[in-house]
C-alpha cells in the first residue's frame, strides 16, 4: 500500500450513478473530481458533474472503462493523486489496484492483497474457518461423484471465481450432480476464464444479510450495523434495507463480530462488505466478502448518519477512523434498484432515450441516479437507472414513504420496474418484513396498475418538446404518446 497523502484531484473510474456519488463525496471531502466517460457517455451526467472530464475510447466498456492502460494515462495526464473505482468494473481488480499504486497514486479501497484474499471462494472459505468465522458446510471433492454423501442434500455447486450466480447450480437430487458440475464449469470458464468449482450445503429459504465493515490504515477495524439484502431476482438484488427486521441486538453483535473477525484475518482496510446466510434458528454462515462499497451503501448511510464515500477518501488518505462512529442503526432505510427493464416480460433490459426523468422528493427521501432527461440508455453498460432510498423512524414508515418516492418518479421513453418495486413493497410478506433469498420467486405481484398523477403530468409537460409533430421533434426520438411508449410510465 503507498504511502498515506492528502488527496486533492483525485479520479473517478466509474460511470453511472456511482460516479456520480464519488463525485458529490469528493465535494464533501474537498476533492477535485475527474470523471473518465466512453463515446456514449459524452455528455452524462457524471461527466457534466466533474472539473474535468477525460475520454477514455468507444463505447463498449473493454475498449473504455476497462482499459487499465488508458485509466492510468487520464489520470496521471490530468494530475489526479488518487483513483477510487466505485463498484464493478475494477473495484475488485487486485492486479488494477496494484498497478494504481505502482503508479504513485492512493487508491481508495482495500490493499491488493485482500482483494486477493477474499477473491476466490475456495480459499477465503477456509480462511474463515481459521478465523473461526461459521462457513457452510461444504467441499472442493467434486470429481468423485461423491459430494452428495458427504454434505447432504440439497447441495448448490458454485464458481470458485466471480459471482452474480453464475456458475451456480442447486442440486436435489444425487443423479443431477454430474450435469450440474459439467453446466457450472462451463459457465465458469466462459465468464470468468477459471473453471475451479465447490459444493456447499443449500440452506432452504434463508435470509441474506450482510455487515458493513470498515478499516483505516491503523490497524482499527469497525462494523457499522447489517443490510437485509434477502429480496433478489436470480442472485441480484432488488430491494435492501437496513437494519434487517429479522435481526436482534444479541444477534447484531455476533454478526458484527464475525464480519470484524473475518475482515481482520485479510487485514482490511476502507470500506467492505462480509456477506452471510441467516437461518431461520438464527445460526449464520459466510457467504463472502465483497471488498468494495456496495450498491446498497445508502442505506446504512441513511440508518446510522454516515458519508461512507468521505469516510473512504480520508481513511485512504492516512486519517484513522473516528472514534464515535455508530454501531447500530438510529433510523430505518430501505432502498430499490430502478432499472431500465420490463418486468412484465421476463425483465427484458431496456434500451432507448429518456424523454422525461422526475425524482421524488420529501422527508427522508434520497435518490441516487446517474441519468437526467434526454440520455441515451445503451446497450453498453448495466441497465440501473438510479436507486431510490428512503428513511422513515420506523421500518413501515420507510416502506410507505419508498412506495410514494417510487410512484413518484417518472421514466418516459424507456420502460422501467418502477410499477414491479411499488407492488413488491406493497405486498403482504414484504410489508410484514417475512423475507428470504427466494420470495421474489414465488410472490405474486398483483397486477399492473393504471399511470399515476404524476406519469399523466409529466406526460403533458413532454408533450410540450416533443408532441409538436415531426417538425419540431429529431427522428431519432419515438412518440412518447403512442401505446408501446406510453405504456412504460406505470
Amino acid at each position: 500500500m503507498t504511502a498515506a497523502r492528502p488527496i486533492r484531484r483525485l479520479l473517478v473510474a466509474n460511470r453511472g450513478e456511482i460516479a456520480v456519488r464519488v463525485i458529490r463525496g469528493c465535494r464533501a471531502a474537498g476533492v477535485s473530481p475527474v470523471a473518465v466517460y466512453s463515446e456514449a457517455d459524452r455528455s452524462a451526467r457524471h461527466v457534466r458533474l466533474a472539473d474535468e472530464a477525460v475520454l477514455l475510447g468507444p463505447s463498449p466498456a473493454a475498449q473504455s472503462y476497462l482499459d487499465a492502460r488508458k485509466v492510468l494515462t487520464a489520470a496521471r495526464e490530468s494530475g489526479c493523486d488518487a483513483v477510487h473505482p466505485g463498484y464493478g468494473f475494477f473495484s475488485e481488480n487486485a492486479a488494477f489496484a496494484r498497478a494504481v499504486e505502482e503508479a504513485g497514486l492512493v487508491w481508495v479501497g482495500p490493499p491488493p492483497s485482500a482483494i486477493e484474499a477474499m477473491g476466490l471462494k475456495v480459499p477465503s472459505r477456509e480462511r474463515m474457518k481459521r478465523a473461526g468465522v461459521p462457513v457452510v458446510p461444504g467441499t472442493q471433492e467434486l470429481d468423485d461423484g461423491d459430494a452428495a454423501r458427504r454434505i447432504g442434500l440439497p447441495l448448490v455447486v458454485k464458481a470458485s471465481a466471480g459471482g452474480g450466480g453464475k456458475g451456480m447450480r442447486v442440486v436435489r437430487d444425487a443423479a443431477e450432480l454430474p450435469d450440474a458440475i459439467a453446466s457450472c464449469r462451463r459457465e465458469a470458464e466462459a465468464a470468468f476464464g477459471d473453471g475451479t468449482l465447490y459444493a456447499e450445503k443449500y440452506l432452504e429459504r434463508p435470509r441474506h444479510v450482510e455487515v458493513q465493515v470498515f478499516g483505516d490504515r491503523h490497524g482499527r477495524v469497525v462494523a457499522l450495523g447489517e443490510r437485509e439484502c434477502s429480496l433478489q431476482r436470480r442472485h441480484q438484488k432488488v430491494i435492501e434495507e437496513c437494519p434487517s427486521p429479522a435481526v436482534t441486538p444479541a444477534l447484531r453483535r455476533r454478526l458484527c463480530e464475525a464480519a470484524v473477525a473475518a475482515a481482520r484475518a485479510v487485514d482490511y482496510a476502507s470500506a467492505g462488505t462480509v456477506e452471510f446466510l441467516l437461518a431461520h434458528d438464527g445460526s449464520f454462515h459466510f457467504l463472502e466478502m465483497n471488498t468494495r462499497l456496495q450498491v446498497e451503501h445508502p442505506v446504512t448511510e441513511e440508518a446510522l448518519g454516515l458519508d461512507l464515500v468521505v469516510l473512504q477518501l480520508r481513511t485512504a488518505a492516512g486519517e484513522p477512523l473516528p472514534s464515535d462512529l455508530p454501531e447500530a442503526p438510529s433510523a430505518h432505510a430501505i432502498e430499490a434498484r430502478v432499472y431500465a427493464e420490463d418486468a412484465e416480460n421476463g425483465f427484458l433490459p431496456q434500451t432507448g432515450r429518456l424523454l422525461v426523468w422526475e425524482e421524488p422528493s420529501g422527508p427522508g427521501i434520497r435518490v441516487d441516479s446517474g441519468v437526467t432527461a434526454g440520455d441515451e440508455v445503451s446497450v453498453h453498460y448495466d441497465p440501473m437507472l438510479a436507486k431510490v432510498i428512503a428513511r422513515g423512524a420506523t421500518r413501515d414508515e420507510a416502506r410507505r414513504r419508498l412506495v410514494a418516492a417510487l410512484g413518484e418518479t417518472v421514466a418516459l421513453g424507456v420502460t422501467t420496474n418502477l410499477s414491479y418495486l411499488r407492488r413488491v413493497l406493497e405486498s403482504a410478506p414484504v410489508a410484514a418484513g417475512e423475507l428470504d433469498t427466494s420470495l421474489l420467486e414465488r410472490l405474486e405481484v398483483p397486477p399492473v396498475p393504471p399511470p399515476s398523477e404524476a406519469v399523466f403530468e409529466a406526460a403533458g409537460r413532454a408533450f410540450s418538446v416533443w408532441g409538436a409533430g415531426a417538425d419540431t421533434r429529431p427522428a431519432s426520438i419515438p412518440d412518447p404518446f403512442d401505446a408501446g411508449e406510453f405504456r412504460v410510465l406505470r
